[in-house]
């Protein structure tokens, strides 16, 4: 018996034991464990360093401000002092202090002197002329920590400070990128909101309430209050500028739907916070009669299914009538019970009037329609929706 164990042993070279495979596994997982904590850490190392960074060219172009009205801002004097501070900087840290970054600081600083503020360590008194009638000594804005200062670049470029705040919010919120947020902003996300907030005023109140009610986001989740209801959670119009379709009258819905999944990166970020793709071409089946959906979404705060159909042309009452389908058979035959009611979105290139008074559209619970359009509005064109729709609104009231 010893001299088989003996062979055994020899026969078995160093490494291959079971015990060895055991601590291999092992090796890896602490090897996991302790890489995800160092790239958990060198990532908020950076996010702190682009925060302080953000930090101090607000405290920069306070600076400028305070110096230039001790100067009474005259054009000669402030040139001259910028880029004598710009040549300086320069010298002594580097690039990143051309006379258009310094004057961008200013433009930062005044864009956010108003904004709340939080002790830190530094503020510092500033040294121009009514320093002390500043923020103080010590006090500096309560910028959001997830945005860098090319997010912030973007954002001084929005003149109004009502869309400027919803822009900074959504931005960390939603974790966008500066490519995200400065599209966000070409395609008037804000407006577009505001519209649709303002079509709503007039539905909203009295509203019955629903057989499965919408479940309230978390308070801790940071998600907008908007998101409470799906009514709030969609958009008219949708701008579908990325798909680039060279001829859109001319394409049919199947060109339309491939163009969306080549670019689902980009259609997840105008559809809004939350939602994530499931399906395409979902198929629902029952009593012998198949139906397929054309793509499906689900909406992680809502806690529901998103149905989309594709209508190339104007909205009609078949177009309604088969997504109300869609939408009974999802929660009889996909839902859990523990979801929301599904809703069903009709994207359509014309709405209309007559299937939006007389047809499930009006009673505004889980079918809805919204037009897209396949390149930015203007802001003619956006208010010329905003006053077609409120027409609408008081032909369905």
């Amino acid at each position: 018996m010893g001299d088989v164990m003996a062979r055994k042993l020899v026969s078995e070279p160093p490494g291959t034991g079971p015990s060895d495979a055991v601590v291999a596994v092992d090796d890896e997982a602490l090897f996991v464990r302790v890489a995800t904590i160092l790239d958990e850490a060198r990532a908020g190392v950076v996010r702190a360093v682009n925060h302080q960074m953000v930090v101090a060219y607000w405290l920069i172009g306070r600076e400028i401000v305070m110096e230039l009205q001790r100067g009474q801002e005259r054009a000669v004097y402030g040139e001259r002092v910028v880029s004598d501070l710009s040549r300086r900087l320069t010298n002594r840290f580097g690039t990143g202090y051309s006379i258009e970054n310094l004057w961008r600081f200013r433009r930062f600083y005044l864009a956010y002197q108003d904004v709340d503020q939080i002790m830190s360590p530094l503020g510092t008194e500033s040294g121009g002329a009514g320093g002390t009638d500043g923020p103080g000594t010590g006090h500096l804005p309560d910028f959001q920590p997830q945005l860098s200062w090319s997010h912030y670049r973007a954002l001084i470029a929005v003149e109004d400070p009502e869309a400027r705040r919803f822009y900074e919010k959504e931005a960390a919120a939603a974790g966008w990128n500066k490519r995200e947020l400065e599209r966000q902003i070409h395609t008037q996300y804000y407006q577009r909101q505001v519209a649709r907030q303002r079509r709503l005023v007039k539905v909203l109140p009295g509203e019955e309430p629903r057989q499965r009610p919408i479940q309230s986001p978390a308070t801790n989740s940071g998600a907008s209050p908007t998101l409470s209801n799906p009514i709030h959670a969609l958009k008219d119009p949708y701008v579908l500028e990325f798909l680039d379709l060279p001829d859109p009258p001319a394409l049919h819905e199947k060109g339309l739907e491939g163009a969306i999944i080549g670019h689902l990166r980009d259609f997840l970020l105008e559809l809004g916070r939350g939602f994530a793709f499931v399906a395409r071409q979902k198929r629902l089946s029952f009593d012998g009669d198949e139906m397929y959906v054309d793509l499906v979404f689900y909406n992680c705060i809502l806690k529901c299914y998103l149905l989309i159909d594709l209508k190339m042309g104007r909205l009609t009452a078949a177009d309604v009538g088969q997504m109300d389908s869609y939408v009974r058979m999802f929660d009889d035959l996909v839902a859990g019970d523990d979801d929301n009611p599904t809703i069903g979105l009709i994207l359509c290139t014309e709405r209309n009037n007559a299937v939006a008074r007389y047809s499930v559209l009006n009673d505004r619970r889980q079918i809805f329609a919204s037009r897209y359009m396949t390149c930015l509005p203007t802001e003619a064109e956006l208010a010329a929706e905003v006053e077609r729709e409120r027409h609408l609104l008081e032909l369905c009231t």
